[in-house]
């Protein structure tokens, strides 16, 4: 991986590249990158924790509140899932689904990872009877109806870094030196950036960085172009533009994490670390208005699964033995739920393409 982003920095004009760039090479080599690569990224033996790793309860719940839906509305009963991960969501999904009276349900992962892939062909073996579609990305699915989400996948793909330095405006780019990748300011020139920049009015204090996440709005724009009518739900941990505004937001959001330790310097061991960034939540909803994606709600996470009934799910009978599966769900729920938990730094926003006639009757329910 070194010497493959070494070669495109020695390829490059000035001997230079963006951020997006290397990140786009350390995360999606096709060989190297390390959503690639054949190793557990998620869990106690991975990089990271996801909910729906902590729980199978986050599936059961959006099965059981999509269902309700499909019922009352007649929404398709087709699924979306953007970054499926192993599959551990889709399959608490499908076994709550199956419980339902909602009609036979079509379940489509979108994901890149082909390592992630063929662990989903083994976690959903059991489920032959479904028609379950697999494919690499979203320019394969045409005139969809029904649900599309994702769990923090927006924070996975590249950005842009720009930083304020004396009143102006630079891009970080990344070269190397002496087998390291270091950092050099350029003045900002890249029209993409500047025109992001003016369309959402960023607004950087002196010395301020902040990430540009053009890749993000690239994928809203294939949301909404393969979506024929139905629900987009987008989860994940990001800030507002008022967010970013605060003193302790200067230094910008990107960083890494290995074996579940945070990385300061994401130049370091590029393949072998995941990089992340915190989303733009504002840009969400306008860049998907414009694509006609229709705003519904921004609500956190703990919230969004108070209102899909998660305390319904808490069950009080006392069991002193700490591994049954009653005291695991209790455990689960209440992690989900506890303010140092995971869940008050996520939020749950909700879009749609083609339900006015029930979009007031979504916000009621959420």
């Amino acid at each position: 991986m070194i010497e493959y982003i070494k070669q495109r920095i020695s390829g490059s004009p000035l001997d230079l590249i963006s951020y997006a760039d290397f990140i786009e090479a350390a995360l999606y080599h096709p060989e190297f990158g390390y959503y690639m690569k054949d190793a557990i990224k998620i869990g106690r033996e991975g990089d990271f924790y996801t909910t729906s790793n902590i729980s199978n309860l986050y599936g059961r719940l959006m099965a059981k509140w999509y269902s309700n839906l499909v019922i009352e509305h007649g929404l398709p009963a087709n699924v979306c899932e953007l970054g499926a991960g192993t599959g551990r969501f889709a399959k608490s999904f499908i076994e709550e689904w199956q419980n339902s009276s909602s009609p036979p349900l079509s379940y489509t992962l979108v994901e890149t990872s082909p390592y992630h892939r063929q662990i989903q062909k083994e976690t959903l073996a059991e489920f032959l009877e479904l028609p379950i579609i697999q494919v690499e990305n979203m320019e394969e699915i045409k005139r969809f109806k029904g649900l599309i989400f994702s769990n923090e996948l927006f924070d996975a793909l590249p950005v842009h870094v720009i930083q304020k330095v004396n009143g102006d405006l630079f891009e970080v780019m990344v070269t190397s030196k002496n087998n390291l990748f270091i950092e050099k300011l350029v003045p900002l020139s890249n029209k993409k950036i500047l025109d992001f920049i003016n369309s959402h009015q960023i607004r950087l204090n002196e010395s301020q960085r902040l990430e540009i996440p053009l890749a993000m709005i690239n994928l809203i724009s294939s949301m909404a172009e393969c979506l024929e009518r139905g629900l987009v739900i987008t989860v994940d941990y990001g800030y507002t533009s008022d967010d970013w505004q605060e003193p302790s937001r200067n230094n910008g959001s990107l960083r890494g994490f290995h074996k579940h330790q945070l990385i300061e310097n994401v130049l370091q061991n590029p393949g072998e670390i995941d990089i992340t960034s915190h989303v733009h939540f504002d840009v969400i909803i306008r860049e998907g208005a414009k694509v006609g994606l229709a705003y519904i709600n921004k609500i956190r996470q703990d919230q969004f699964l108070l209102s899909l009934g998660i305390l319904n799910e808490l069950q009080n009978n006392y069991d002193t033995n700490p591994f049954s599966e009653i005291s695991k769900r209790n455990r689960a729920i209440r992690s989900l739920l506890m303010p140092n938990g995971l869940s008050p730094f996520f939020h749950v926003i909700v879009q749609h393409k083609g339900l006015e006639d029930i979009s007031s009757d979504l916000i009621k329910k959420i």
